[in-house]
């Protein structure tokens, strides 16, 4: 499919003044801009896309948005929710703040409505549930969204995503926002917002009941214009519900109370989606858009490919001039024909959020990276993203040439570079047997002389290694990845874990001194949970593959999981602190009629694949 790229396409070429790479994530196309800052499109180390956010430069330059955007995403990387697009990296003391989530191909509400008009009855009730569980996450992690808006829920495949929870709260305290400006879309703000009062998780919810209406009517509910006119009408005045279809005219109504007290909770507005759907539980179909919306799924699923070229290394700053963006030459005017597109890998730069993909045994430096401490020239070719390194051949690709140089410059380099080669030889022949003939007058002293005796260990080859008897090894072939242990139907009770180590898992009380890798609680003083007192936890997104690779990558760790974030098929990530990684996949909790608190679980377990956790 050839993508759409162009002042209306659905990606934007880089213009002048936006930047080529972030942090080593290196930008391919332009998503959009809003009132915090431009969104552009890259993609991670493992080749999936990511949604990067810079921030503006009006907020980058307030010492108090910085301090709170911090705060923010710190939050924000703690929501694992289904109906979410996660943070997954996020640099807040950089030259401009951005942050990265995951990138939803699907358009959104408000692109959608404005192109194909209201949505049906059925889809409005998914798509408000699904933002309710979101809500319900985001409020769990101690965040008001604060600007929950059209614009900001994409619509995927399976579901709906809310995106930009929290950032709102970031700009509250500016300069910009103390002399006047107001954060958040007037269009959709709460009475209690505009009106500059408390804030609490009941602005979202009439954010919701605005969002809902906008779905189903097709226009605000409280019209347009002018800011200081609709924040009126939100303020003093009633929705203008007219078209809104009879199903959803309690849920709307009762969201849009001007009271924050007399709205209801994110639980009783699920509840009202159900009854509304005259279901006790709404069951989202494999095909929840109207077609012509699925179809804007399809555009934006094929991401750009990105340059093959890699930028030119970054030169060092002489001091006080300011540091400029790298560009990306021309290619030549006869380039060689490329080989279809491949994701880049973008180098981490001053940048630790994110952990390089399949790290552990299975995970093999790249070939010819040089060793630490040795010199790499500064124009060499076949550099990485930002020139840090090298980065590998595609099969039966060209391989970049260097440019041509003058002959006489190469044949001087050539000789010096010989000249070093026997030098240091030299140096390392004379040194050795320097320090054989020491060992040998030491020994003969003492009375040790090996060689005297008949025990002259042999001289290990090139590449091997000496063992402590004197033996010689050759290097370790690279370790494969672990074949996978399955266990099916584990029934977990409530204060009972599972330890991945063993052969024949099955459930352990708490209570026993043994690890709890994987432990699940049915509290009665909070919500229940999982937890891992040995490793980290990961819940995946819909539709995100269940695999040894996806669970090496993810970098979005928690400790603790609500037990009300999962659904039947909800899989999680599992590494423990001992180099063991499992996927658990949820089936669901037990009936009413048991007396028995359990959950049951499915496990595939990979032993021994990644790094264990060193000790401190």
């Amino acid at each position: 499919m050839v993508n759409s790229v162009g002042p209306s396409g659905i990606f934007q070429p880089l213009e002048g003044d936006d930047p080529r790479a972030i942090a080593g994530y290196r930008l391919t196309a332009r998503l959009g801009a809003g009132g915090m800052g431009k969104v552009y499109l890259s993609y991670t180390p493992g080749g999936r896309p990511v949604a990067i956010k810079v921030i503006r430069p009006e907020f980058s330059e307030d010492a108090e948005f910085r301090r709170r955007f911090k705060q923010e995403v710190q939050s924000a990387q703690r929501v694992q929710g289904l109906f979410t697009a996660p943070v997954i990296d996020a640099d807040a003391d950089g030259p401009s703040p951005w942050l990265a989530t995951a990138y939803v191909p699907g358009p959104s509400l408000a692109a959608a409505v404005a192109g194909h008009g209201k949505l049906p009855v059925p889809t409005v009730l998914l798509l408000v549930a699904g933002i309710a569980e979101a809500l319900q996450v985001i409020h769990g992690a101690g965040i008001v969204h604060r600007d929950l808006k059209p614009s900001n829920v994409l619509l995927a495949a399976d579901g709906p995503r809310v995106i930009d929870f929290g950032i709102a709260r970031a700009a509250d305290a500016t300069s910009l926002t103390s002399s006047g400006v107001t954060v958040g879309t007037p269009t959709f703000m709460a009475p209690e917002q505009a009106a500059g009062s408390t804030i609490t998780p009941a602005t979202d919810i009439f954010a919701l009941g605005q969002v809902a209406a906008y779905a189903a009517i097709g226009a605000p509910a409280f019209g347009e214009g002018t800011s200081h006119g609709v924040l009126y009408r939100i303020v003093h005045e009633e929705p203008d519900l007219t078209g809104l279809p009879t199903e959803l005219r309690e849920l709307v109504t009762r969201c849009l109370a001007k009271d924050a007290a007399e709205r209801p909770s994110v639980a009783e507005v699920i509840a009202l989606c159900g009854a509304a759907s005259g279901q006790t539980q709404l069951r989202r179909p494999e095909e929840w858009l109207p077609t012509a919306v699925a179809a804007d799924i399809t555009t934006r699923a094929a991401a750009p490919a990105p340059a093959q070229a890699p930028p030119p290394p970054l030169e060092a700053p002489t001091a006080g001039a300011p540091v400029r963006p790298p560009t990306v030459p021309a290619p030549p005017a006869q380039a060689p024909a490329q080989p279809p597109a491949v994701p880049p890998v973008p180098t981490e730069l001053n940048h630790p959020q994110t952990p390089p993909p399949g790290f552990g045994p299975a995970y093999a430096p790249t070939v010819g990276t040089p060793a630490q401490g040795t010199a790499t020239h500064a124009g060499a070719a076949s550099t990485g993203p930002l020139g840090t390194g090298p980065t590998a051949a595609v099969p039966g690709a060209p391989v970049p040439q260097p440019p041509k140089k003058k002959r006489k410059g190469l044949i001087a380099a050539l000789v010096v570079l010989c000249l070093l080669v026997f030098a240091g030889a030299g140096g390392a022949v004379v040194y050795t047997f320097m320090k054989d003939d020491g060992r040998q007058r030491t020994d003969r002293a003492t009375g040790n002389d090996k060689a005297a005796h008949g025990d002259a260990s042999p001289t290990p080859t090139p590449g091997a290694t000496a063992a402590p008897d004197g033996a010689t090894n050759t290097p370790a072939a690279p370790r494969q990845d672990p074949a996978p242990v399955d266990f099916k139907n584990i029934n977990l009770p409530d204060d009972y874990h599972l330890s991945m180590a063993d052969e024949a898992m099955k459930p352990t009380n708490t209570d026993t001194d043994t690890d709890t890798d994987f432990a699940y609680q049915d509290n009665s003083y909070s919500d229940d949970q999982v937890n891992t007192e040995n490793g980290k936890l990961v819940l995946l997104n819909a539709g995100e593959e269940g695999s040894l690779d996806t669970c090496r990558n993810e970098t979005r760790f928690t400790e603790t999981i609500l037990a009300k974030q999962l659904t039947k098929g909800a899989q999680i990530c599992l590494t423990t602190d001992y180099g063991h990684v499992a996927l658990i996949t949820f089936k669901g909790f037990a009936p009413k009629s048991d007396p028995s608190s359990y959950m049951t679980v499915d496990v595939r377990v990979w032993r021994n694949a990644v790094q264990p956790k060193q000790d401190s």
